[in-house]
């Protein structure tokens, strides 16, 4: 932390001290590396497909196939329904959200083991780089959610002549940029965590990866909310955070999804407290993080 020099004698303009407060997050400081932000952001971006034969296709790939597969594996095969929505436009409302968060998650939750040759060396805010990782999964994000988009319109085209498809977006997409910022919350949120704890327990960045995938079956990926038929079953779903976002996704842009105005704010309401819980360990962390990495 910088602040004016006390003693004018010394000619000082500023001293330099240790930021020890646990509440004393570096907002200011924050926006004031803004642009390092944006480079890190597009750093990740442009390395994450370096030497690759296909390079940025795989923006476009990766949902198209995963989409396909859970089509085929729970839609054709398992026989799981989805509210007479087509399998497509189902499994990809709610993959390609998830993506964004797990990917959230994942890239934060190493922050200090895979920076501590940068963090050793000099000085800068270190939440930029969680916050740097959530912005380049934006970008990915976003591409994605343009190819759902057009398969919707293909959709919606053939909904015209075809009775069996079924689909009414509505004006809730307008709230679609608040659950976009929910998820990042959660999902930084839950990496800064991982990483701080992971400076003592290694073993959780190597197993957040698996805990990720199960938590994405529970987590109304697979099938929808409406599927469970006992209430108390429902409702402690709905206490996954992720739940009430993929079913507001999917309600938005397709008229279906099992979703209260309660279950939502009470998601919300975990998203931020995650978020902030995460901020508090982080800036605790990193001010030893070195001595334990």
């Amino acid at each position: 932390m910088e602040k004016p020099a006390t003693d004018a004698v010394q000619g000082w303009t500023k001293v330099i001290t240790p930021m020890r407060g646990l509440f004393e997050v570096p907002w200011r400081e924050l926006w004031a590396y803004r642009d390092l932000m944006l480079l890190l952001a597009w750093r990740d971006i442009s390395a994450q497909y370096k030497q690759t034969i296909l390079g940025p296709l795989w923006f476009l790939l990766q949902p198209l196939i995963a989409t396909v597969a859970f089509s085929f594996l729970f839609g054709r095969m398992a026989g799981l329904g989805t509210e007479n929505v087509p399998h497509f436009l189902f499994y990809m409302a709610g993959l390609v959200p998830w993506t964004y968060f797990s990917e959230c998650i994942n890239r934060t939750a190493h922050t200090f083991t895979r920076n501590s040759h940068i963090f050793g060396k000099v000085y800068f805010p270190r939440l930029a780089v969680p916050f740097a990782a959530a912005l380049s999964n934006l970008a990915t994000f976003l591409v994605q959610m343009a190819i759902f988009g057009v398969g919707l319109g293909v959709y919606l085209w053939k909904a015209r002549t075809d009775p069996q498809i079924f689909l009414e977006p509505n004006w809730r997409i307008l709230v679609f940029p608040v659950l976009v910022v929910q998820m990042a919350f959660l999902g930084v949120g839950v990496g800064l965590i991982v990483s701080s704890l992971a400076t003592r327990y290694r073993d959780l960045a190597l197993g957040i990866g698996f805990a990720v995938q199960i938590w994405m079956y529970g987590s109304s990926i697979v099938f929808p909310l409406s599927r469970v038929t006992d209430p108390r079953l429902r409702e402690l779903l709905a206490l996954n955070p992720m739940v009430p976002i993929i079913e507001s996704v999917r309600f938005a842009f397709l008229g279906q999804g099992s979703v209260t105005q309660g279950q939502w704010l009470v998601s919300c309401g975990l998203s931020v407290g995650v978020f902030l819980l995460g901020v508090v360990m982080f800036n605790r962390t990193e001010q030893t993080a070195m001595d334990a990495v």
